[in-house]
Protein backbone atom coordinates (compact mmCIF):
# COMPACT_ATOMS: atom_id res chain seq x y z
CA UNK A 1 0.00 0.00 0.00
CA UNK A 2 1.20 3.44 -0.62
CA UNK A 3 0.00 6.70 1.10
CA UNK A 4 -3.12 8.22 -1.05
CA UNK A 5 -4.28 12.16 -0.29
CA UNK A 6 -7.99 11.98 0.75
CA UNK A 7 -10.78 14.54 -0.18
CA UNK A 8 -13.01 15.49 2.32
CA UNK A 9 -16.12 17.07 2.46
CA UNK A 10 -16.87 19.81 4.84
CA UNK A 11 -18.27 17.81 7.17
CA UNK A 12 -15.16 16.02 7.33
CA UNK A 13 -16.56 12.53 5.25
CA UNK A 14 -15.60 11.57 1.86
CA UNK A 15 -18.88 9.71 1.29
CA UNK A 16 -17.09 6.55 1.64
CA UNK A 17 -16.13 5.86 5.15
CA UNK A 18 -14.25 3.01 5.15
CA UNK A 19 -11.58 4.38 1.89
CA UNK A 20 -11.25 7.30 3.82
CA UNK A 21 -10.31 5.65 7.21
CA UNK A 22 -8.22 2.85 5.05
CA UNK A 23 -5.91 6.01 3.69
CA UNK A 24 -5.88 7.46 7.19
CA UNK A 25 -4.56 4.09 8.60
CA UNK A 26 -2.16 3.62 5.23
CA UNK A 27 -0.82 7.24 5.25
CA UNK A 28 0.36 7.04 9.59
CA UNK A 29 1.78 3.92 8.95
CA UNK A 30 4.13 5.45 6.00
CA UNK A 31 4.58 8.72 8.66
CA UNK A 32 6.07 5.58 11.37
CA UNK A 33 7.86 3.74 8.69
CA UNK A 34 9.71 7.09 7.39
CA UNK A 35 11.55 6.20 10.60
CA UNK A 36 15.08 4.13 10.08
CA UNK A 37 17.83 3.59 12.67
CA UNK A 38 19.80 5.72 10.20
CA UNK A 39 17.58 8.88 10.56
CA UNK A 40 15.71 8.97 13.84
CA UNK A 41 14.74 12.58 13.71
CA UNK A 42 12.70 13.74 10.80
CA UNK A 43 11.18 16.77 10.45
CA UNK A 44 7.28 17.41 8.66
CA UNK A 45 8.70 18.65 5.21
CA UNK A 46 11.56 16.00 5.33
CA UNK A 47 8.62 13.34 6.00
CA UNK A 48 6.75 14.56 3.72
CA UNK A 49 8.73 14.48 1.00
CA UNK A 50 9.69 10.68 1.35
CA UNK A 51 6.01 9.51 1.60
CA UNK A 52 4.80 11.92 -0.67
CA UNK A 53 2.46 13.55 1.05
CA UNK A 54 1.39 17.17 1.91
CA UNK A 55 3.14 18.71 4.85
CA UNK A 56 -0.28 19.57 6.38
CA UNK A 57 -1.56 15.87 5.98
CA UNK A 58 1.56 15.02 7.56
CA UNK A 59 1.32 17.49 10.12
CA UNK A 60 -1.96 16.49 11.40
CA UNK A 61 -1.02 12.76 11.67
CA UNK A 62 1.88 13.56 13.58
CA UNK A 63 -0.23 15.34 15.91
CA UNK A 64 -2.34 12.22 16.53
CA UNK A 65 0.31 10.44 16.92
CA UNK A 66 2.04 12.26 19.19
CA UNK A 67 -0.74 12.37 21.65
CA UNK A 68 -0.75 8.72 21.53
CA UNK A 69 3.11 8.84 22.59
CA UNK A 70 3.92 7.03 19.22
CA UNK A 71 5.94 10.02 18.08
CA UNK A 72 7.69 12.72 20.31
CA UNK A 73 9.07 16.04 19.66
CA UNK A 74 12.89 16.65 20.10
CA UNK A 75 13.35 19.50 22.62
CA UNK A 76 15.85 21.39 20.65
CA UNK A 77 15.41 20.71 17.28
CA UNK A 78 11.59 20.16 17.51
CA UNK A 79 11.90 17.35 14.52
CA UNK A 80 10.33 14.06 15.94
CA UNK A 81 10.98 10.72 16.65
CA UNK A 82 9.22 7.43 17.73
CA UNK A 83 7.82 7.60 21.06
CA UNK A 84 7.97 5.12 24.10
CA UNK A 85 4.07 4.27 23.07
CA UNK A 86 5.81 2.46 19.92
CA UNK A 87 7.44 0.13 22.54
CA UNK A 88 4.48 -0.62 24.51
CA UNK A 89 2.95 -1.69 20.81
CA UNK A 90 5.95 -4.07 20.08
CA UNK A 91 6.17 -5.19 23.53
CA UNK A 92 3.77 -7.65 23.58
CA UNK A 93 4.91 -9.58 20.05
CA UNK A 94 8.48 -9.35 21.08
CA UNK A 95 7.35 -11.75 24.33
CA UNK A 96 5.61 -13.74 22.70
CA UNK A 97 8.21 -14.23 19.88
CA UNK A 98 9.86 -18.39 21.15
CA UNK A 99 11.99 -17.43 18.78
CA UNK A 100 13.90 -14.72 20.79
CA UNK A 101 13.91 -15.63 24.25
CA UNK A 102 15.38 -19.02 22.78
CA UNK A 103 18.11 -17.23 20.84
CA UNK A 104 19.13 -14.89 23.62
CA UNK A 105 21.45 -16.56 25.51
CA UNK A 106 22.75 -18.34 22.20
CA UNK A 107 23.94 -14.87 20.84
CA UNK A 108 25.44 -14.19 23.77
CA UNK A 109 27.53 -16.87 23.74
CA UNK A 110 28.35 -16.33 20.44
CA UNK A 111 28.95 -12.54 21.19
CA UNK A 112 31.54 -13.69 23.78
CA UNK A 113 33.19 -16.71 20.95
CA UNK A 114 33.69 -14.25 18.07
CA UNK A 115 33.96 -10.56 19.78
CA UNK A 116 31.37 -9.22 17.38
CA UNK A 117 27.53 -8.54 17.32
CA UNK A 118 24.99 -10.95 16.52
CA UNK A 119 21.46 -11.12 16.07
CA UNK A 120 18.38 -12.91 15.29
CA UNK A 121 16.21 -11.92 11.86
CA UNK A 122 12.78 -12.67 11.09
CA UNK A 123 10.74 -12.41 7.81
CA UNK A 124 7.47 -10.21 6.82
CA UNK A 125 7.74 -11.91 3.19
CA UNK A 126 10.21 -9.02 1.62
CA UNK A 127 12.38 -7.70 4.40
CA UNK A 128 14.66 -9.09 7.14
CA UNK A 129 13.94 -7.76 10.34
CA UNK A 130 16.11 -7.42 13.36
CA UNK A 131 14.17 -8.69 16.56
CA UNK A 132 16.95 -9.03 19.17
CA UNK A 133 20.82 -7.89 19.29
CA UNK A 134 23.75 -8.86 20.82
CA UNK A 135 26.55 -6.03 20.29
CA UNK A 136 29.62 -6.21 20.26
CA UNK A 137 32.40 -4.75 22.91
CA UNK A 138 34.98 -3.59 20.50
CA UNK A 139 34.79 0.02 20.38
CA UNK A 140 34.24 -0.13 16.46
CA UNK A 141 31.53 -2.12 16.03
CA UNK A 142 28.73 -2.76 13.27
CA UNK A 143 25.05 -2.88 14.95
CA UNK A 144 21.60 -4.75 13.92
CA UNK A 145 19.17 -2.43 15.87
CA UNK A 146 16.10 -3.68 16.89
CA UNK A 147 13.40 -3.23 14.19
CA UNK A 148 16.11 -2.72 11.25
CA UNK A 149 14.96 -3.57 8.31
CA UNK A 150 16.65 -4.83 5.14
CA UNK A 151 15.45 -5.54 1.57
CA UNK A 152 18.83 -5.93 -0.15
CA UNK A 153 19.28 -9.16 -2.22
CA UNK A 154 22.85 -9.20 -1.03
CA UNK A 155 22.00 -8.73 2.31
CA UNK A 156 23.56 -12.18 4.53
CA UNK A 157 20.03 -12.23 6.27
CA UNK A 158 17.91 -11.72 2.89
CA UNK A 159 19.84 -15.03 1.12
CA UNK A 160 19.27 -16.83 4.01
CA UNK A 161 15.36 -16.49 3.96
CA UNK A 162 15.47 -15.86 0.25
CA UNK A 163 17.14 -19.55 -0.14
CA UNK A 164 14.24 -20.92 1.33
CA UNK A 165 11.95 -19.33 -0.65
CA UNK A 166 10.69 -20.87 -3.92
CA UNK A 167 12.42 -20.03 -7.20
CA UNK A 168 9.75 -18.07 -8.97
CA UNK A 169 8.66 -16.14 -6.03
CA UNK A 170 12.37 -14.82 -5.73
CA UNK A 171 12.73 -14.06 -9.26
CA UNK A 172 9.11 -11.89 -9.38
CA UNK A 173 10.77 -9.89 -5.96
CA UNK A 174 13.90 -9.42 -7.38
CA UNK A 175 11.71 -7.81 -10.80
CA UNK A 176 9.61 -6.04 -8.91
CA UNK A 177 11.77 -4.51 -6.81
CA UNK A 178 10.73 -5.67 -3.54
CA UNK A 179 13.90 -7.33 -2.91
CA UNK A 180 16.61 -4.70 -4.66
CA UNK A 181 19.64 -6.08 -6.76
CA UNK A 182 22.41 -4.17 -7.96
CA UNK A 183 22.48 -4.86 -12.26
CA UNK A 184 19.06 -6.82 -12.45
CA UNK A 185 18.72 -8.08 -15.66
CA UNK A 186 17.68 -12.25 -16.60
CA UNK A 187 21.54 -13.33 -16.55
CA UNK A 188 22.18 -11.87 -12.76
CA UNK A 189 18.67 -13.48 -11.42
CA UNK A 190 19.75 -16.88 -12.20
CA UNK A 191 23.36 -16.01 -10.84
CA UNK A 192 22.12 -14.89 -7.79
CA UNK A 193 19.58 -18.35 -7.86
CA UNK A 194 22.61 -20.22 -7.99
CA UNK A 195 24.34 -18.43 -4.92
CA UNK A 196 21.44 -18.70 -2.95
CA UNK A 197 21.70 -22.07 -3.34
CA UNK A 198 25.15 -22.89 -2.94
CA UNK A 199 24.76 -20.63 0.37
CA UNK A 200 22.06 -23.41 1.69
CA UNK A 201 24.25 -25.89 0.71
CA UNK A 202 26.88 -24.66 3.32
CA UNK A 203 24.52 -23.15 5.97
CA UNK A 204 25.34 -19.85 5.79
CA UNK A 205 25.65 -17.04 3.77
CA UNK A 206 27.91 -14.13 3.22
CA UNK A 207 27.96 -10.60 2.85
CA UNK A 208 31.66 -9.57 2.32
CA UNK A 209 30.95 -5.26 1.88
CA UNK A 210 28.82 -6.07 -0.77
CA UNK A 211 25.95 -3.32 0.51
CA UNK A 212 28.53 -1.71 2.77
CA UNK A 213 31.86 -1.63 1.46
CA UNK A 214 32.51 -0.74 5.64
CA UNK A 215 30.70 -4.05 6.62
CA UNK A 216 30.91 -7.69 6.38
CA UNK A 217 27.43 -10.15 7.51
CA UNK A 218 27.40 -13.73 7.77
CA UNK A 219 23.92 -15.48 8.48
CA UNK A 220 22.16 -19.09 9.00
CA UNK A 221 19.20 -20.26 8.91
CA UNK A 222 16.79 -21.45 11.83
CA UNK A 223 14.53 -24.19 11.92
CA UNK A 224 11.36 -24.98 13.70
CA UNK A 225 9.70 -28.50 14.09
CA UNK A 226 8.11 -28.95 10.68
CA UNK A 227 11.64 -28.01 9.40
CA UNK A 228 10.56 -24.63 8.22
CA UNK A 229 12.88 -21.46 8.61
CA UNK A 230 11.94 -19.18 11.32
CA UNK A 231 14.62 -17.16 11.88
CA UNK A 232 18.10 -15.99 11.24
CA UNK A 233 21.20 -15.87 13.29
CA UNK A 234 22.98 -12.65 11.69
CA UNK A 235 26.94 -11.45 12.78
CA UNK A 236 27.70 -8.08 11.15
CA UNK A 237 31.21 -7.01 11.25
CA UNK A 238 33.67 -3.91 10.49
CA UNK A 239 35.23 -5.27 7.28
CA UNK A 240 38.91 -4.29 8.66
CA UNK A 241 38.45 -6.94 11.25
CA UNK A 242 37.65 -9.96 8.50
CA UNK A 243 39.16 -11.27 5.91
CA UNK A 244 38.38 -13.79 3.27
CA UNK A 245 40.46 -16.52 4.89
CA UNK A 246 38.95 -15.55 8.42
CA UNK A 247 35.24 -15.22 6.61
CA UNK A 248 34.44 -18.93 7.03
CA UNK A 249 35.47 -18.95 10.40
CA UNK A 250 32.58 -16.65 11.15
CA UNK A 251 30.45 -18.47 8.93
CA UNK A 252 30.95 -21.75 11.01
CA UNK A 253 30.00 -19.98 14.00
CA UNK A 254 27.54 -18.75 13.10
CA UNK A 255 26.01 -22.13 11.81
CA UNK A 256 26.56 -23.37 14.56
CA UNK A 257 24.58 -20.73 16.95
CA UNK A 258 21.68 -21.56 14.47
CA UNK A 259 22.02 -24.67 14.69
CA UNK A 260 21.87 -24.78 18.15
CA UNK A 261 18.88 -21.96 18.38
CA UNK A 262 17.12 -24.54 15.88
CA UNK A 263 17.85 -27.29 18.15
CA UNK A 264 16.40 -25.23 21.62
CA UNK A 265 13.53 -24.75 19.51
CA UNK A 266 12.74 -28.55 19.23
CA UNK A 267 13.78 -28.07 14.99
CA UNK A 268 15.37 -29.63 12.69
CA UNK A 269 16.37 -28.45 9.10
CA UNK A 270 15.02 -30.61 6.01
CA UNK A 271 18.55 -29.70 4.06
Amino acid sequence: MTPTETSETPDGNNGNGDSKSTSVIVNAIAVLRSFTADEPLLGVTEIAGRIGLHKSTVSRILATLEQENLVERDVDSRRFRLGLGMIAMAGPLLAELEERRVAYPVLRELTERTGETSALMVWNGVESMCVEQIPSRHQVKHLAPLGARYNEALSSSVQVFLANEDKDRVRNLLRSGSITLPGLDEASVESYLARLEEAAKRGWAANFGETSIEEVGVASPVYDHRGDIVASVLIPAPKFRVSQDTLGSLGEACAAAAAKVTTRLGGRSLG
